[in-house]
């Protein structure tokens, strides 16, 4: 939501705009730390009730931002949402495979991704939108009764979960020595890096250089969400086949989107398109990314998903610190094109890993590569 307050809140708190985006650089760094400690430190804790009390810690967040009356006690905030937001994400994969059967797993987490790209439809609009009727605090607060609803829900829908016997944390880092898993974590990072660089300004770059009011300012964000939205439905065609192929051509489209509003961003219809582009292919990535996961570590999917969120985190952190940096000093144009670089280095890595079949094809089609080698050896002797 900070994405799309970012100006009011310099505003109010007398900062840079920079400054502002780095309320997004802290809370994925308390995401990082916390999604590579928690189950260590809460090994013997009912899952339920850490999921409950992560979402009474996001209701903390909402009023301490709402609230803060300076900097230093808004990041605090921050710092407090990044914490819940990490433990839910490294603990969605290990629920998800509690709550269903096994074979039922992948359209749980399926479920749990289209409601990322759903609340991404509703909510950079929709705080936007209160910012500019109420102001960016209640915007905030109103993530307050939100978190209650959950929090009610969950108490009532959740059955106990005590903790699986035995952790995985201290083996997440050893998956970093299977090269596949290195170039792909690296890429993952790269592209979210490459991402957040650029989106996490894209308030104070509309209202600069496209000149839209706080109405279209809305508008527009409610279109990229919503063009997120059918990504993350449409990219489950792409992916079966062509995972790899498909993860090197979004961060490669991506890079032409920034370019072009560089370019062409002082015409509002224009930017609108490219700004829909977006959208549709940034939103539905981390699908892909996940399935390739999935893939990769069949056996490891829980120490691996760990990881992914730290690696994710972290590059959400770089990724929004740099850009802030180069928007203040240099402007736009170096954010844009930091993004630029590091979306393309994203894709050469997956055409990288797709050159040495690094979980291109689901195993179904390894195995039936296999058959066909064999067949085909069988009837050469005959």
């Amino acid at each position: 939501m900070p994405v799309s307050l970012l100006t009011p809140i310099a505003a109010d708190l007398r900062i840079s705009e920079g400054q502002a985006g780095w309320s997004i650089a802290v809370s994925g760094l308390f995401a990082l730390l916390t999604s590579l400690s928690l189950a260590s430190l809460t090994g013997r804790l009912d899952r339920k009730i850490l999921l409950l009390g992560l979402t009474l810690l996001m209701m903390v967040s909402g009023t301490i931002a709402a609230f803060a009356p300076n900097y230093p006690v808004f990041m605090m905030g921050r710092a407090f949402i990044g914490v819940a937001m990490g433990g839910f994400w490294s603990m969605s994969a290990a629920t998800a495979m509690r709550l269903v059967p096994e074979h039922d797993v992948p359209r749980a987490l399926a479920i749990v991704n289209g409601g990322n790209a759903l609340a991404t439809v509703i909510a950079a609009p929709l705080g936007s939108f209160l910012g500019g009727l109420v102001g960016w605090r209640f915007a905030f607060f109103a993530i307050v009764p939100v978190a209650a609803i959950a929090f009610c829900w969950k108490l009532v829908s959740l059955p106990r979960m005590p903790p699986a016997a035995g952790s995985r944390s201290v083996n997440a880092f050893a998956l970093l020595k299977q090269p596949p898993v290195a170039l792909g974590l690296a890429a993952v990072s790269l592209f979210f890096m490459g991402q957040f660089a650029l989106f996490t300004y894209v308030r104070p770059f509309l209202e600069m250089v496209t000149h839209v009011a706080p109405g279209t300012l809305s508008i527009l964000l409610l279109v990229v969400g919503i063009a997120g939205f059918a990504g993350t439905a449409l990219i489950g065609r792409f992916l079966h086949d062509g995972l790899l192929t498909t993860l090197a051509v979004i961060p490669a489209a991506m890079v032409v989107i920034s370019v072009a509003l560089a370019l062409f961003g002082a015409s509002l219809w224009v930017t609108a398109l490219l700004l829909a582009a977006w959208g549709l292919v940034a939103t539905a990535a981390p699908v892909g990314w996940w399935t390739w996961l999935a893939r990769t570590l069949p056996r490891d999917a829980e120490a691996g998903g760990g990881l992914m969120v730290a690696v994710v985190q972290l590059a959400i952190t770089l990724g929004a610190t740099l850009g802030g940096v180069l928007f203040d000093r240099s402007g736009y144009q170096a954010t844009f094109a930091l993004s630029a670089f590091l979306l393309a280095a994203a894709s050469g890595l997956a055409l990288w890993m797709r050159r040495l079949e690094f979980g291109d094809r689901p195993p179904e089609a390894h195995a039936t590569r296999q058959h066909q080698r064999h067949a085909g050896l069988s009837r050469r002797r005959a």
